[in-house]
């Protein structure tokens, strides 16, 4: 079909082609978003595969005036192969756009139950034949079936932007509470080995104190001997079972003054 349309008309061709690998690329891509799981990167791979409709859609635009330009220049046979060649295009990718707005929709359902999918009634409006729709009819339902999806992608890109929006403050404030439970974890630490330090002085206070209370009263016993030995010298003088005490000097002996009469 494209040698043919080539051989009508070499920009048509060349149309052609460049429509026919946009469609490849559609086919390629919704393969491969059926096997990507993740939302935010199904709705990234929705928006390129968007833009290739977009691309598509003003090539089929392009083709058609091309189409009505030779309208006048070549036979009717002619012209029923390229508007059937446009419809086919236009039939196709109305069929992308409708798999593109099913995929955003199940997007949405994922993420969050705040809207429900828009264009109610589509999958009858999609029954339609294309032989029973005219050229425009078909061209005015894709440009309805894009500009719907295009709302639809746009709302699923604000969830999946609020959402990220959400996860970053979430990780920041887990971030600060992280930091200030190990601040916590630090002081408790210090606080640790400071109780820990003064139970130990207490104890060294506690022996300390052991032993001064220990030389007191060894001090005081023998104070309390040394006063005992004194006091049972000095009552007692004559009493040799009690030794002298060093540096005490015996008690001086009695004189006896001698009277002699005259």
């Amino acid at each position: 079909m494209s040698s043919s349309i080539s051989a009508i008309s070499e920009e048509l061709g060349e149309i052609d082609g460049q429509i026919a690998d946009i469609f490849r690329a559609l086919s390629n891509g919704f393969q491969k978003f059926e096997k990507i799981k993740d939302s935010s990167r199904q709705s990234r791979q929705l928006e390129e595969l968007t833009g290739k409709m977009r691309e598509c859609k003003r090539l089929i635009k392009e083709f058609d005036r091309e189409v009505k330009d030779l309208e006048h220049t070549v036979d009717p046979d002619t012209s029923k192969i390229l508007n059937e060649k446009k419809q086919s295009m236009v039939k196709e990718l109305n069929s992308y756009v409708a798999l593109k707005k099913q995929y955003a929709n199940n997007i949405e359902n994922k993420r969050v139950e705040l809207f429900e999918g828009p264009g109610e009634g589509f999958a009858e409006d999609n029954g339609l034949l294309a032989s029973s729709m005219t050229n425009q009819q078909l061209m005015d339902q894709g440009n309805q079936m894009m500009d719907e999806t295009d709302h639809a992608i746009e709302r699923s890109k604000k969830v999946v932007h609020d959402t990220v929006n959400v996860g970053t403050e979430t990780a920041a404030a887990l971030k600060a509470q992280t930091e200030q439970m190990s601040r916590i974890v630090n002081e408790l630490d210090s606080i640790h080995f400071s109780i820990k330090k003064a139970s130990q002085l207490v104890k060294e206070i506690g022996r300390q104190v052991a032993t001064d209370r220990c030389i007191m009263a060894l001090l005081f016993l023998i104070v309390v001997g040394v006063i005992a030995i004194i006091i049972v010298k000095l009552v007692h003088p004559n009493n040799k079972d009690i030794r002298d005490i060093p540096g005490l000097a015996p008690p001086a002996p009695s004189r006896k003054l001698l009277w002699i009469p005259d």
